[in-house]
């Protein structure tokens, strides 16, 4: 046959090989301290599902700051009230714990990461001890906690993996938004896995505050750079 072969794709010679066919880009490309993390929350609650002592008592009660006792401030983010609820935070921090764990990367960007996650919740809950100081109702959960990985996510939107300043608009209208659904949710007393408890909303909103916050002063720090595509001068498709 004379004449120039067909364009075959995934068929360019290259050293005078025939490279495969390209390879799969992954469905599921969430980082793996994301995933280990949201797979944490229903693995713990399951343990405690089976604890044979009282998992209350790593409950958070306001009262406890004036006894002096601030564990409850980092175990409570450690048991849930049911399996919606656990399986619902569990979900928002993979989705919102994703793109933070790709900011910072590394061994180092892990240790940031966590305690980015570990500092809302506590933040969130001493926050919600203060404004019901004396208060014996018990406090369970990891929102606060996950609250302050949407409010750190929320000035990534649209930043192309640049953290955007608290200035911009779309970091504004995307805050007003949470902070109003999370006010009527509690108003209304309405969320997954509830079962007729108060929702601290409160908590919410103090973790929300320290993401979004905090995430700035620890990009600048610990953050990677976004890649850049670096084309080269002559015309003609980059080579993979």
């Amino acid at each position: 046959m004379n004449g120039p072969l067909p364009h075959l794709r995934g068929m360019e010679p290259s050293d005078g090989r025939f490279d495969g066919p390209p390879p799969r880009e992954r469905i599921f490309n969430a980082p793996l301290a994301a995933l280990l993390l949201a797979a944490s929350m229903p693995a713990l609650y399951w343990l405690q599902e089976r604890s044979h002592t009282y998992w209350l008592e790593l409950a958070f009660r306001p009262a406890d700051l004036a006894e002096g006792r601030y564990g409850g401030l980092v175990t409570s983010m450690l048991v849930h009230g049911g399996w919606a609820h656990v399986l619902m935070n569990a979900v928002g921090a993979l989705t919102f714990g994703a793109p933070l764990a790709r900011l910072f990367g590394g061994g180092i960007g892990l240790i940031v990461f966590l305690a980015l996650y570990i500092v809302s919740g506590v933040a969130a809950t001493l926050g919600y001890g203060v404004l019901h100081w004396g208060s014996v109702d018990p406090l369970v959960g990891a929102s606060g906690a996950v609250f302050g990985l949407i409010g750190a996510a929320t000035r990534l939107l649209g930043g192309r993996g640049r953290v955007l300043p608290l200035t911009d608009g779309g970091v504004i209208r995307s805050a007003i938004a949470w902070m109003a659904v999370n006010a009527v949710i509690g108003l209304i007393g309405f969320a997954p896995g509830a079962e007729g408890a108060r929702i601290a909303w409160e908590a919410h909103a103090f973790g929300f505050l320290f993401g979004i916050l905090a995430i700035g002063p620890l990009a600048r720090v610990f953050g990677r750079l976004p890649e850049r595509f670096d084309s080269s001068p002559e015309p003609g498709d980059p080579l993979a």
